[in-house]
């Protein structure tokens, strides 16, 4: 896997994918930046909700489990001092789906975080990571 991160200005940058794929980043305008991206610990972050939360809707879907929706939520923590890194993170899955078995989203998510998902396990061997879920069932008729 290549990425390149290009320098625009200031503390901005675009990061570009091997597949072609592109971003904005940008540093919080206390440090120069001018607030026209992400932050790169907020990418970090999103990256690891992404790779979990594909890891839970296919682990779902293989289990035939009617899954319409899936959201991570997440809180982290960071130090107070240089190098600020995260030191908690919490990841709270909204699943939705009529009959929806609790136990297969609850297998799911531990799968998730135990076996399959790279950048949770890498996260999770220099910050504390927890996890939970609820099922909520689908709004509006057809």
């Amino acid at each position: 896997m290549k990425v390149s991160i290009k320098w625009i200005d200031g503390v901005s940058f675009v990061g570009e994918s091997e597949t072609g794929h592109a971003v904005v980043l940008d540093g919080a305008p206390e440090n120069g930046g001018r607030n026209i991206g992400m932050r790169p610990m907020e990418m970090l972050l999103i990256g690891m909700g992404a790779c979990t939360s594909f890891d839970v809707v296919t682990i779902l879907k293989k289990a035939r489990q009617p899954i319409i929706n899936c959201v991570a939520q997440i809180e982290a923590e960071r130090a107070d001092e240089i190098p600020k890194v995260f030191t908690k993170i919490h990841v709270h899955f909204v699943v939705t789906g009529a009959g929806l078995n609790p136990l297969q989203v609850e297998r799911a998510v531990k799968l998730s975080a135990e076996k399959y998902c790279s950048a949770s396990i890498m996260l999770g061997k220099v910050c504390e990571i927890s996890h939970d879920f609820e099922i909520v069932a689908p709004t509006g008729g057809a």
